[in-house]
């Protein structure tokens, strides 16, 4: 799971070289951040099967079970949209 991860996250930067040719910077992302993205999408998954195991036993829907797997969504989505800029 890692390796994907840390591939997502890793920045790569095309420039010119002093003799016109193309080089490719690559710049690892921290270990903080790769270890926050992985707890990040782990909790998304735990609370995906708390969500399908209140509508298996309940029936209902849970509003805030939702609004928390949202939130993470948009948190992972962000980090990861937001490193490759």
């Amino acid at each position: 799971m890692t390796s994907w991860i840390r591939r997502a996250l890793t920045k790569k930067i095309a420039r010119k070289g002093p003799k016109g040719k193309q080089q490719i910077i690559v710049i690892p992302p921290n270990e903080k951040l790769v270890l926050m993205v992985k707890f990040a999408i782990a909790m998304t998954l735990c609370l995906t099967g708390l969500e399908i195991a209140y509508m298996a036993f309940l029936g209902q829907w849970s509003h805030e079970v939702f609004a928390v797997i949202s939130g993470l969504v948009g948190t992972v989505s962000g980090v990861l949209i937001g490193r490759q800029a």
